[in-house]
């Protein structure tokens, strides 16, 4: 007896190279290689060098240690957003920076040279930052290649570059001739740990905690309405600024009491004495309340301006002043003033004419104008000597702690102080800066829309920008000083001539170089002398960065930049200081649109910390799940907020991305035989589920452009991931098997069903290219037919316009499945069938309905892949569907099996060769052999 023929040699079962597993870790570094080999993004910068520019600048990460989840969100945002651009036509020259200066850089070379810094001079110092800036810009430029980023790697922008340098000097020559640089005596944010200045952006508020006193200041003589021995109330969370005070604020319209304590008066706010009892003397109150008769005087705080106190452990005497910054939120009521060490007392200390005394050196060490018994102590750690001598001299009434929230350096986590030194500003008034840059606010698109008004809020509350720091390492201030009467030259015309020297040798020239060297000839200072020395202070790295649109974007693509995109801590640092810069010198801003990006947290919301073993290394990362992952992590969430990051999120993308990679398999699986040149079908050749489902692949195409047109890239993510789901996976690939696995391979359904998963591949790619880029790649290059070397080098689909009337059909008829699958599954669970093909469906219904189904008759079996359909009109006979008026009958499908497409048939074996087969698998038989 002969063997049954194996007719399953004779299905047209999928093949294809690109691989299932997607060994990612091992798979990308290879192609890292071949777009650095092919020149893909040069090729893509040459191919639309014609095209509109998209000016997408790029804000400078420091040039210190790996990188972290925070870069890799943000680099391979800018990525996604380069490559999205480019790919819908438009000139996209990205040019990576790196912010060289500083002192996180300084202090790790410090640390490096140990004592042998001491032996070195300022410019060997400065050598050996750049040489450990340039050992850093390397080891981060690979590790953001290896995330898949695309960019000038090769020509990077360096602020420490001497064209860079030099270009930073014009800038400030700019703000020099029109007035807005100024020298000046104010408090200062100062780090006493790094003996430096600081600016707004440099600082971090923490949970701090700090001595809380309440001190008596005895004033002068008696008081007029008050009485004699009145003692002045104040609070204060910072004893050692104590030394410096100058004098005692109060507001001209708050109410002030006199409370009589034993046989003195104390004065302080009327609606701060029940708080100020209940902390210091809680059993002066009853029922909360103090004793009226304790109050024995009321005045306004305008009465009593003028009026002298004495200092409690040093020999002089201070005015009360008025002051609208006083509150009554804490404290007395009665704010203790010394205008070297805060900003509303150093300008309310001007409008009074009050010295500025600052006691405390660079390194936080009080000086002798703190007196005999404080000088050469640390000023924290004088704190607990200063309660001593206020409680041994009587002043102090109570002493405790509070936590509060406290400025921080940002670099090194130590608390800052405000303290009074000379520095370079530029002012906030000057050229009407502040006005015109809240007016550029109005002007900009902030993404997120509340950006605006956290950038206006510290705009307008911000005092003149302090933009020189007392280190080594950072762009030159090129001013100098008269020998003679040791006033500033500032000088537009000598800066410009010093940027000059700075282009060709670099910013260490103006430490090396003689004064003479600069000087314009005939300089004279206005006294007369003509002998000058150099500052020796650089300028605020924030500066420095803040001037990168007129070092790199005017002079290579103009102004202003359509996009900055950066984490949302810089509305305070580069979009700030960007925008700053560019309104003192160019009078806007200097860019269109600004994006921001939340911070990266764990999976419970918490920030990532060493220390609370949440922190995951992206080295870990990559080598566990590749770099392709982590894109779909960043594009995965709506970055505005916060992203969340755990290994169990990973481990959820990672199953989200073997679904969208085994679609794009199946489809090039089932097109090894397929040529879009000769054998697609026109669209309006298509049987209707491939249109409509072609249509369903023009409304991904459509969402995915918005999308990427609004930054909202999570969008693009879930209409990948619904659309794989739904209408190809369950939908198409289910229906459609039978078609691809069993027609001639050269049929029209199979064709045609080929040509729509050929489209649904091709735009699958280029869709999910800027976000998947390895994986798409990849896959193109396993698309069927003539294709552009690289997907890259192919542009974004166009959205095709959608058949309103398609749509509402299929509609009715995937109801219909939906139904009919609820019955073949009530029957399987009664196993009175097997497999959907062992049944036969009578459908029962009217109207519109019915004459849908009608229409559809030939292709009923087919989309709800049963044998047979039988439809009725009318009738109740079956199970009555939810949501749809139709009656649907599941019963056993009539005739036999075919045992190549197991559709059952009752005119089985037509062609005596093949007694087993149905008509159209004896047909594809034949065919084959």
């Amino acid at each position: 007896m002969e063997n049954p023929p194996d007719y399953k040699k004779t299905l047209n079962l999928p093949r294809t190279e690109f691989p299932m597993k997607a060994n990612l870790p091992q798979r990308e570094p290879e192609r890292l290689s071949w777009w650095k080999d092919q020149r893909i993004y040069e090729r893509l910068l040459e191919k639309n060098r014609n095209c509109p520019p998209f000016r997408f600048h790029d804000g400078p990460p420091y040039a210190n240690g790996h990188i972290h989840q925070g870069h890799m969100l943000n680099r391979i945002l800018k990525d996604i957003v380069l490559k999205s651009r480019s790919m819908a036509g438009r000139y996209v020259d990205f040019i990576p920076g790196w912010d060289c200066h500083g002192l996180p850089i300084e202090l790790q070379v410090d640390r490096r040279l140990g004592p042998k810094k001491r032996e070195m001079t300022r410019n060997q110092i400065r050598d050996a930052c750049r040489a450990y800036a340039e050992e850093w810009i390397e080891v981060q430029r690979q590790e953001f290649r290896r995330l898949g980023v695309f960019g000038r790697w090769e020509q990077p922008y360096l602020t420490m570059d001497y064209a860079y340098e030099a270009a930073t000097v014009r800038e400030l020559a700019k703000f020099a001739a029109s007035g807005g640089l100024y020298r000046g005596k104010k408090p200062v944010f100062w780090c006493i740990h790094d003996r430096t200045a600081l600016a707004e952006a440099e600082v971090e508020y923490d949970d701090h905690v700090s001595p809380s006193i309440w001190v008596a200041m005895d004033a002068v003589g008696p008081v007029e309405g008050v009485g004699e021995r009145v003692r002045l109330v104040i609070w204060t969370t910072t004893p050692w600024t104590l030394p410096a005070n100058l004098a005692i604020a109060v507001h001209p319209d708050f109410e002030y009491v006199g409370y009589r304590l034993d046989d003195s008066v104390l004065v302080l706010a009327k609606e701060r004495l029940v708080p100020f009892l209940k902390e210091v003397f809680p059993d002066h109150l009853r029922d909360g309340e103090p004793d009226p008769a304790r109050i024995v005087a009321t005045v306004s705080g305008r009465s009593l301006e003028g009026l002298r106190y004495r200092h409690p452990f040093l020999d002089r005497e201070s005015p009360v002043i008025l002051g609208e910054h006083v509150t009554l939120e804490q404290g007395s009521g009665l704010v203790h003033t010394a205008p070297g060490h805060g900003q509303e007392d150093y300008e309310v200390g001007l409008v009074y004419g009050l010295p500025i005394l600052n006691p405390v050196d660079d390194g936080g060490y009080f000086t002798a104008e703190a007196g005999a018994e404080l000088s050469g102590q640390r000023i924290f750690d004088a704190n607990p000597r200063i309660v001593e001598m206020l409680r041994a001299s009587g002043h102090l009434l109570k002493d405790g702690q509070i936590q509060h929230s406290y400025p921080h350096c940002w670099r090194c986590s130590n608390p800052v102080v405000f303290r009074a030194t000379s520095q370079w500003f530029i002012s906030m008034e000057a050229n009407d800066l502040r006005k015109i840059a809240l007016e550029e606010v109005d002007r900009v698109q902030w993404i997120p829309r509340w950006g605006r008004e956290r950038i206006r809020g510290m705009l307008e509350n911000r005092p003149d920008w302090c933009i020189s720091r007392q280190r080594a390492w950072g762009t030159p201030i090129p001013i100098v000083f008269c020998e003679d009467c040791g006033e500033p030259l500032v000088s537009a015309e000598l800066m410009n001539r010093v940027a000059d020297f700075i282009e060709k040798e670099g910013g260490n020239t103006w430490f090396e170089r003689p004064v003479e060297d600069f000087l314009p000839e005939g300089t004279r200072c206005a006294c007369g002398g003509t002998r000058f020395r150099k500052e020796e202070d650089i300028l605020d790295v924030w500066f420095d960065s803040g001037v990168s649109f007129a070092a790199v974007l005017e002079p290579r693509l103009g102004l202003p930049a359509d996009l900055y995109l950066e984490g949302s801590d810089q509305h305070r640092g580069w979009f700030h200081s960007s925008l700053l810069c560019s309104v003192g010198t160019r009078g806007h801003a200097p860019y269109r649109a600004v994006l921001t990006h939340g911070f990266v947290v764990d999976g419970e919301g918490r920030k990532l910390s060493k220390r609370l073993g949440n922190y995951i290394d992206p080295h870990k990362l990559i080598a566990q799940y590749g770099a392709e992952i982590v894109r779909l992590w960043v594009a995965s969430e709506d970055f505005r907020g916060d992203i969340r990051s755990s290994p169990e999120i990973f481990r959820q993308l990672g199953e989200a991305y073997f679904r969208i990679r085994n679609t794009l398999r199946y489809c090039l699986s089932n097109l090894y035989d397929f040529d879009p040149a000769k054998d697609a079908v026109p669209t309006e050749k298509l049987p209707a589920l491939e249109r409509w489902v072609d249509g369903r692949r023009g409304a991904f195409v459509s969402k995915v452009r918005r999308a990427y047109d609004d930054y909202e890239f999570h969008l693009v993510y879930k209409a990948a991931l619904d659309f794989c789901a739904n209408e190809v996976s369950a939908i198409l690939a289910d229906i459609r098997k039978d078609v691809l696995y069993c027609d001639r391979p050269d049929s029209h359904a199979r064709r045609s069903t080929q040509t729509v998963l050929y489209r649904i591949a091709r735009d699958l790619c280029l869709c999910l290219a800027p976000i998947l880029s390895f994986t798409m790649e990849e896959a193109w290059s396993h698309l069927p037919g003539t294709r552009e070397d690289s997907v890259f080098l192919a542009e974004l689909p166009e959205p095709d316009s959608v058949d309103a009337e398609l749509e509402a059909r299929f509609e009715k008829l995937l109801a219909v499945r939906s139904a009919v699958a609820r019955e073949l599954e009530a029957e399987r669970r009664e196993k009175r069938i097997g497999k959907s093909l062992e049944a036969k469906v009578v459908l029962g219904a009217e109207g519109e309905l019915h004459a849908l189904l009608e229409e559809a008759k030939d292709e009923l079996a087919a989309f709800l892949i049963v044998s047979q359909v039988e439809l009725r009109k009318g009738g109740s006979e079956g199970t009555r569907a939810e949501g749809i008026d139709l009656f649907v009958k599941v019963l056993p499908a009539a005739g036999e099996k075919c045992v190549r497409c197991w559709i059952y048939y009752e005119d089985l074996g037509v062609d005596p060769a093949h007694p087993q087969l149905c008509r159209r698998c004896a047909d594809a038989v034949a065919a084959s052999t």
